[in-house]
């Protein structure tokens, strides 16, 4: 472990040991929320909580920059919260404990946070330094990001006085972020009936796992594997091979991060026990093969299990069939913005057990247009195969501005302080950029962070020595905000 806040600039580090300290998966934020409103309140800060939970923490500016344009730094509160099989790590209770790695400070078994923690820690330190120039200063801190943009979607027009909003909540430094896709989720349910065990047949939980998993939106495009239709795939090629029964699956448990791992109980008649060992080692060999340079630690593994009921064999066809011509990946890259994934969608968790059905798809797009339409075909699909389709949480995308007089500041700003030039870029995850936007149309966006990897995922990191750019650049910005 490292102490955290003992790094520089610890104006920001100070405030990320907090972040880590605290619990704060998605729609469990209260407890960090409210220690931040203290610590602002403390500090003789103005704060204020919105009908659905956000924290907005209001800063005077500095005496000469009243006139400045007003400038919102905006961050979200929760994490992603995954663990590799086999660690131990309780996200409501236990703190995260990173490790300090080649100038990265990275959590080797569970994510890290950084994503959104480091954004959050740049407009906390924002807050803290008294020395820093700046016009009159708002800090918007949302709730439920990563499980459904939920303090985004509830955050009411009016509140922010600000009409510049700096969004701290990308991956790449060097780059300003000028749109990014909207999304939908779409969830699956079916029920089904169950059969007993049959005699004579034996009994595995089939596992999937060593997948590098990640963010759904950001390395969609990585053609990394998808631990549900990796094993659904499986056990489809089984069923052609052996009377296969299934119990239960499970995999995934994020539905914007890539699934690493996915479990089925299935039995099978044991005079196949031989036909199906060779089957598992040949389709372990074939997925190393096909994911060679972006996957090939896919393991698959078979264990004995024990198992009650199974699925009924025409609803096991029926369900089965669903899932595997269900999309996942790419559906279409951007024709108006170069390199970038316009429509996309990601099977992240899917439940079988019990005679109930459960899949959450995850679907993005540069285009309004392009998510609904997708979602549309994902339900007509399911539908086909007896589901119940329900679509929940949807929100617009961020509509590049490329002529953004905050982006023109922002690209001079990180010209004169870095001798270089930055780059402009659209994403294809989601920000929370355009539902705000929706909210307040006259607001100028921009968004930037310091280099984060692996976010979503075990092993996630982030470059120290870009946290102290970032920082570098937050404050220059801000400086250089012109008079309204």
């Amino acid at each position: 472990m490292v102490n955290i806040a003992a790094l520089e600039p610890k104006v920001v580090w100070e405030h990320f040991q907090t972040l880590c300290d605290i619990p704060r998966p998605s729609k469990h934020e209260q407890a960090l929320r409210d220690y931040l409103q203290g610590w602002a309140e403390l500090r003789g800060l103005e704060t204020a909580v919105d009908a659905v939970g956000n924290l907005i923490i209001r800063k005077p500016a500095t005496p000469g920059m009243e006139d400045r344009v007003g400038v919102v730094l905006q961050g979200h509160l929760d994490m992603v919260c995954q663990a590799n099989t086999g660690t131990v790590h309780d996200f409501f209770n236990d703190p995260i404990r990173p490790v300090l790695q080649d100038g990265w400070l990275i959590a080797e078994n569970t994510t890290l946070g950084a994503d959104n923690g480091i954004g959050v820690a740049l407009g906390l330190a924002a807050l803290s330094d008294d020395n820093m120039p700046h016009g009159p200063l708002e800090v918007l801190l949302t709730l439920d990001e990563e499980a459904g943009m939920g303090g985004a979607l509830g955050l009411q027009a009016g509140l922010l006085q600000g009409k510049m909003l700096i969004n701290i909540d990308t991956e790449e430094w060097g780059e300003f972020y000028m749109g990014c896709a909207g999304g939908i989720d779409v969830n699956v349910r079916r029920e089904y009936a169950t059969e007993p065990l049959p005699a004579g047949y034996e009994v595995r939980q089939l596992t999937v796992a060593g997948l590098r998993g990640g963010h759904s939106g950001a390395d969609i495009h990585l053609g990394r594997g998808n631990a549900n239709k990796v094993l659904i795939r499986l056990l489809q090629e089984l069923t052609a091979i052996t009377d296969l029964r299934v119990s239960s699956f499970n995999g995934g448990t994020a539905r914007n991060a890539l699934a690493r791992e996915a479990f089925a109980v299935v039995a099978y008649p044991a005079a196949d026990a031989a036909t199906v060992a060779a089957k598992l080692d040949a389709y372990q060999a074939l997925m190393r093969f096909e994911l060679a340079g972006v996957d090939e630690g896919v393991s698959l593994a078979a264990n004995s299990a024990e198992a009650g009921n199974v699925m009924a064999r025409d609803a096991q066809q029926l369900v089965f069939a669903a899932l595997h011509a269900a999309p996942h990946g790419v559906k279409r890259m951007s024709q108006r913005v170069a390199g970038v994934v316009e429509t996309s969608n990601n099977l992240g968790v899917i439940s079988i057990a019990d005679g109930k059905v459960f899949a959450n798809l995850m679907v993005r797009s540069l285009l309004d247009s392009g998510f609904a339409n997708l979602a549309s075909e994902i339900g007509a699909l399911f539908k086909l195969a007896g589901f119940a389709v329900e679509t929940e949480g949807g929100y617009p995308g961020w509509a590049p501005n490329p002529a953004s007089p905050l982006l023109a500041l922002c690209q001079r700003v990180f010209r004169d302080k870095f001798g270089a030039d930055s780059t402009t870029q659209v994403i294809h995850a989601g920000l929370e950029c355009g539902i705000i936007g929706a909210k307040y149309p006259q607001m100028d966006m921009v968004s930037f962070g310091p280099n984060i990897r692996g976010a979503h995922a075990p092993g996630e990191r982030v470059e120290v020595e870009s946290v102290g750019k970032a920082w570098q650049l937050l404050q220059a910005i801000l400086a250089a905000v012109p008079a309204a």
